[in-house]
């Protein structure tokens, strides 16, 4: 029964609109780009299609206005054989749309996001979640409070159960954003970026878990990727540990990049994988999807032997 048990993840899916360039453009210029294409996007919503890729059952949990373009996402979903029950619909809502200049010289990508008026997701829609499907739930930090309620629900949830039975909680804070902080303690896995990272001052991987460690719970896990220094994370034990980045032999793609790498530590803990292991091979998956544009290739690129846990 526990094999069946499903990942959840609960944050943004909106809609990518993808320019790939030779070159970032110059202000008040117009050229062409190499191509254009419409991609799932949003942090939770990419993390689904990698766990998904990757062999793990999964579900998402977020929000969706009715229309072509949700029509366009729901197909997605259903592509990647995503459960998508629980999204909850608002008419008379945007849809968030990204709009991504991708610059194949660097690899580098350029976000402009709109997000005018789709609520997240409440602790009121997340109470009316059987959570007996899951064995693991991520966040993505987004509406703080109501998502430390979320977790607070799941938190009352687990003390009816044996140790080996309970949701693992997972909060990922990417952005800048204070009332984020306060999702530190809720997570049994905390992802922190490198821009929070920088934001509280630490310029290391290294440095900013020996710095963050204290506002995580006892027994977390604190992880912390480091873009083309690869990733750290620290554990109970005390000890740190290290992967370098497995960068491809041209980048061609770093949009998702931190959803991938996510997705893979989770997937990797999820089996009873080790930490090291998680995070080796959370920047080998990671490294790999840099290689091409989209995600459909990451299952073609690992191996058997890769995915066995």
């Amino acid at each position: 029964m526990e094999e069946q048990k499903k990942i959840l993840c609960v944050g943004l899916v909106c809609l990518d609109i993808i320019n790939v360039v030779n070159n970032y453009p110059e202000e008040d210029t117009d050229s062409r780009c190499l191509s254009q294409r419409w991609q799932r996007g949003g942090n939770a919503s990419n993390s689904c299609t990698v766990l998904s890729l990757l062999g793990a059952s999964c579900a998402f949990m977020g929000s969706l206005s009715p229309g072509p373009v949700a029509n366009f996402i729901l197909e997605d979903f259903q592509k990647f054989c995503i459960d998508v029950s629980l999204l909850t619909e608002h008419a008379q809502c945007n849809l968030p749309t990204s709009v991504v200049i991708s610059n194949i010289s660097t690899g580098s990508r350029t976000i402009l996001h709109m997000n005018r008026n789709l609520p997240d997701v409440t602790a009121e829609d997340f109470a009316k979640v059987d959570l007996r499907q899951f064995k693991w739930i991520h966040w993505e930090g987004r509406n703080a409070e109501e998502q430390v309620k979320m977790i607070q629900q799941v938190e009352m949830f687990n003390k009816m159960l044996p140790q080996q039975q309970r949701i693992t909680i997972s909060v990922e804070i990417e952005k800048t954003r204070e009332p984020l902080y306060q999702l530190f303690p809720y997570g049994d896995v905390v992802f922190v970026s490198k821009d929070v990272a920088r934001h509280f001052g630490f310029h290391s991987a290294e440095a900013a878990l020996k710095g963050l460690y204290g506002r995580v719970k006892q027994g977390a896990v604190l992880v912390c990727a480091w873009a083309e220094k690869g990733a750290d994370a620290l554990g109970p034990d005390g000890l740190i540990v290290h992967s370098d980045a497995f960068p491809p032999e041209t980048i061609l793609d770093t949009l998702g990049a931190g959803d991938t790498f996510n997705a893979a530590v989770i997937y990797t803990l999820s089996k009873g994988g080790s930490l090291n292991d998680a995070v080796k091979f959370g920047c080998r998956v990671a490294g790999r999807k840099c290689g091409f544009h989209g995600y459909d290739g990451i299952r073609d690129m690992l191996t058997d032997e890769e995915l066995k846990i």
